[in-house]
Order: C-alpha cells, then structure tokens, then sequence
C-alpha cells in the first residue's frame, strides 16, 4: 500500500493504547484503511450492513465496530466493539493524523520556478508548494494555488483561481475557473459543549480527460478516496462530499450535489440541480432527471426521475 503523501502519521501506536478499556493486545497498529484496502497492522472500521461484503474479506488486523455486526469480520480481525464507530474512529484518526482535522494554510507556497516545470505555462500570481509536480505542456491560469505534494499530469489545462490539494490528477485533464480540489469534508461528531471534527486523511484522485466546471468543490476522502473515472464531465457548481466515486464517461450537470460515500458506474447521466444521498451504489448507464432527490440504491440501466427518484414511467404515470 502507498504511504500517505499527503499527511504525515504519528504511528505505529500499540492497540492497547489506541483502546486502553477494550483491548489489552501490543499489537502495533501501523495505520487507518478503509475495510477493503486495510492490510495486516492496519486498523479499518465497520458500521453498517451495506458493508457486509468488505468486512468479510478485510485483511485488516482489527476493526471499529457495533456489538451486532461483529460476527461479519473475519477471525484473524480484532474487534473494538463501541457504541459511535464514528466517534472512536475520529479520535483514533486524529492521534495519528494530528493535523487532518482542518485545511491549515500550506506556508510553503512560492512563485513557481519555471526552471522546475518545462514545458508549463503560468499565469499571473501563480503559487506553488513542496515536492508539486506537474507534466508539459499543461497551462496553470493567474491566481491558482497549487498546495505541497500535488501530482498534476500532462497536457491539463488549469484555470485561474483555483485551489488544489491533497490531490492526484491525471493527463489532459481541465479544471475551470474558482473550482476547489482536496479540500476536507463536512464530517464532524455533534456534542453539546464543542463538535468534534473528523480528520479526512484521503485524497482527490482524477483520472485522464476528466473535466471539472467552473466554481465546483470536489472534497477529499475522509479514510479512502474520491474518485472521477476516464472521461467524466461536471458541469459548473457540482459538490462532491468525501469518499465519492464517479466511474468513467459520466455527465453531472450543473449544481448537481453527492452526499459522502455514494459510488457511480460508468456512463451516468444526472440532470441538473439533482441531490444524490449518502452511500448508495447507482449502476451503470443510469439516467437521472434534473431536480430528483435519489434516496435508493439505482440498479444497471434504469431511467429515475422525482422526488424521491423512481423508474420513469412510474414517475409519468404520476403526472
């Protein structure tokens, strides 16, 4: 598995300190991972059933959990049974990821030395951090900041007045103006005194030939990724929360908005002004009509419109 390039971690911690009133092993946990990336020594977590596939492969070495859904992990899985997995996992997170739970400032941030980058073209007021890369003949427009450890690849054409970070982007992509890349969630636990923000160690992954529409904000993962596949277009004033995946040769018109952790096939289709919930699965060559709320998972193949969302015909049979 790749190291975080992105944050640094404080790991590896014992398990026993990690959770000194549910486990007394020494194990040292050496990292956080989603349940199907998670490797031996790595901590994942797990609650709710829509998971049940993942947590019973995960080669994680222990696991954040509900006392019902425990049975689904495997043998060689430690489990951490807790009330809010959420909250546990947000503490945890933050002991090895100090410095996740907010956008700090990149102060590393220069002019860029054109010395550095042939074959890039800047603009205006252009900033750059450590350690960005960037591939020829890709055009970076006036007051763009590009914070440390970006990869960005050929061929792109980046506006002006666009933020990026905590982000890998492929060749020939295009990124209109004031769009924002990388930046974190809204994920935080509510308590009464002060709310407890989640530390969102993921990043932004777009893919060759993605474009991006003006004044769009596409947020890093939380504990995975977000992902736009080969080919997909967003229009102007899409959001994206934490953890989406968008598959490849899809079209997102304008002020369309995904909640975290829903997952997109290839070739969908999805009107404007369309609000998307939290950790649904919508098949391949789905269509969904402009102004629909989707609450449900959305099978291979299928037309939705209204809200909430239903197959088309039942929707017009409504009318």
């Amino acid at each position: 598995m790749s190291k975080n390039i992105f944050f640094k971690s404080k790991g590896p911690f014992r398990l026993n300190v990690l959770f000194p009133n549910h486990s007394n092993s020494k194990t040292n946990i050496k990292d956080i991972k989603s349940l199907n990336k998670a490797e031996k020594l790595d901590l994942t977590f797990f609650d709710s059933l829509n998971y049940r596939d993942l947590a019973e492969n995960t080669k994680a070495s222990c696991c954040i959990t509900k006392e019902n859904l425990k049975k689904y992990l495997p043998k060689s899985c430690e489990v951490i049974c807790v009330e809010s997995v959420l909250f546990e996992l947000a503490k945890v997170t933050l002991k090895f990821y100090p410095y996740a739970d907010l956008d700090y400032p990149d102060i590393s941030l220069k002019k860029p030395n054109k010395f550095k980058f042939p074959g890039v073209k800047f603009g205006n007021n252009v900033l750059i951090g450590k350690n960005v890369k960037i591939g020829k003949s890709s055009l970076i427009g006036s007051n763009t900041i590009i914070e440390k450890n970006v990869n960005i690849g050929k061929n792109c054409t980046i506006g002006s007045q666009i933020m990026i970070k905590n982000s890998i982007i492929g060749n020939s992509v295009v990124i209109q103006d004031g769009a924002k890349i990388g930046l974190k969630g809204f994920g935080f636990i509510p308590l009464k005194e002060k709310n407890f923000r989640i530390p969102h160690i993921g990043k932004v992954i777009l893919k060759d030939n993605v474009e991006i529409g003006a004044s769009c904000t596409i947020d890093r993962g939380s504990i995975g990724d977000t992902v736009i596949g080969k080919n997909t277009f967003l229009d102007n004033q899409v959001h994206l929360a934490h953890n989406v995946k968008i598959g490849e040769n899809c079209m997102i018109a304008g002020q369309v908005g995904f909640a975290g952790s829903t997952t997109l096939g290839n070739s969908v289709s999805i009107g404007g002004q369309a609000g998307i919930s939290g950790h649904l699965r919508i098949g391949n060559n789905v269509k969904i009509g402009g102004g629909s709320g989707v609450v449900k998972d959305i099978p291979d193949n299928t037309i939705v419109m209204g809200y909430p969302a239903v197959p088309l015909k039942e929707f017009l049979k409504k009318k």
